[in-house]
């Protein structure tokens, strides 16, 4: 499975993490940056990040910013994807489990390291369910469709 990764300058520490962590327990990943501490602006990254899970050239991503918010608001903005913000496991379970979320959001000045890896690993090991939760999905689509411009 490869994973797309991307933060803006208020997720890069967090990012490198999540990059170490990714690459050490073997997955593979597209880092879409940003690779430096300079000011930046967090939906480059996020349409980055929902373009390569939207496009098929990555299985997964992972968005990052300082709160998670503003980098959420701009992955979801691309047609396909479902990213959830983050800030306890059992939100990260649920996120796969119910939603089928394809791309992880978190907050690099909210959440501590550990915490961070604990709500990554959760969504990367849980699997959707399928059967009801489906159907919601495939109304989340019809959403999507009703207001795509032509």
């Amino acid at each position: 499975m490869k994973i797309a990764l991307g933060a803006d300058h208020g997720g890069l520490e967090l990012k490198e993490q999540v990059k170490a962590y990714l690459l050490e327990a073997g997955w593979e990943i597209a880092d879409f940056g940003t690779y430096t501490k300079d000011s930046c602006d967090y939906p480059i990254y996020g349409q980055k990040v929902g373009e390569a899970v939207s496009f098929g050239d990555c299985d997964r991503g992972i968005a990052i910013c300082g709160t998670g918010l503003g980098i959420s608001m701009a992955v979801n903005k691309v047609p396909g994807i479902r990213g959830a913000l983050c800030t306890n496991e059992f939100m990260a379970a649920m996120s796969r489990e119910h939603n089928n979320a394809n791309v992880l959001v978190l907050g690099g000045r909210v959440l501590g390291v550990d915490l961070a890896m604990r709500i990554l690993k959760v969504w990367l090991e849980t699997e959707f369910s399928g059967g009801r939760h489906q159907r919601r999905l495939d109304l989340i689509s019809e959403i999507e469709n009703k207001y795509m411009k032509a």
